[in-house]
């Protein structure tokens, strides 16, 4: 068995929750992602007793929750939606105080290059007002990479200068984006709290798409070398968005990473 902590979206088997996390289990993996935006994970729909019920049922599975997934949809770089979004994000963090897990992940949404632009003025603010809760709470808020440039992404958070803004590394986003996979590590290694562990491909003509771990552009034996360079020991979590049998693919993705 590899040294690293595997975990798995749980969305990417597209069941139901409970029969996600024992699928999860199934597999053997260490623990597991999952989206608290709807539904029954939706922090309005889980009452305090559904709460300590889901830390139970989790714990019988002999999994943990590597983070939760507080990504709806619409980023915090617009000021009208952030009306509503800001406070939800506060509900997820609060959420994950109480199921156990100190990572809540999102797309921030697509930062420009320029600072004085419309989504910093708006976003800074925002971000820096949940990671600030987030922080207080001993959670990181951790925005999710491949929207823009990793040295982008690195100015925007050392602006908003926050102990609780954090990264949850995507390599496959960087890939097919056509960014820097590992530079990117060396940029943001010290705001790494989790990963996603995904493949893509990038073709000659822009276009891009998700493909099983190994089959695409993401160098593995190196991303991962420089993971723990960078002091990282944290999840690497697979997410499988595509393919006809994602459980399969969860299974072989398991497997490939076992080896490191």
């Amino acid at each position: 068995m590899g040294a690293w902590k595997i975990g798995v979206m749980i969305e990417s088997f597209r069941l139901d929750v409970n029969g996600g996390i024992k699928k999860a289990a199934e597999l053997g993996v260490d623990g597991f992602q999952i989206y608290c935006t709807s539904g029954e994970m939706d922090p309005d729909n889980m009452t305090a007793k559904k709460r300590r019920e889901f830390v139970a049922f989790v714990g019988d599975q002999g999994l943990v929750i590597s983070a939760l997934c507080g990504d709806l949809g619409k980023g915090l770089l617009n000021a009208e939606t952030n009306r509503w979004v800001v406070p939800k994000c506060k509900a997820f963090v609060d959420l994950a105080v109480d199921l156990g897990t100190r990572v809540v992940t999102t797309h921030i949404g697509h930062l420009p290059d320029e600072e004085k632009s419309e989504p910093w003025r708006v976003g800074v603010p925002a971000v820096r007002e949940v990671a600030e809760y987030a922080a207080r709470k001993g959670v990181s808020f951790a925005s999710e990479t491949g929207a823009e440039a990793p040295k982008v992404l690195r100015r925007f958070l050392e602006t908003v200068g926050s102990p609780g803004i954090k990264v949850n590394y995507d390599p496959a986003n960087l890939v097919m984006s056509g960014y820097d996979q590992l530079g990117g590590v060396d940029l943001l290694g010290k705001y790494i709290v989790h990963t996603h562990a995904k493949d893509g491909i990038r073709r000659k003509d822009g276009s891009c798409a998700e493909v099983p771990l190994g089959e695409g552009g993401v160098d593995f034996p190196k991303y991962l070398k420089k993971l723990k360079s960078a002091g990282y020991a944290g999840f690497l979590t697979i997410e499988r968005e595509v393919g006809e049998d994602p459980a399969a693919d969860i299974k072989a993705a398991v497997e490939f990473l076992r080896q490191f």
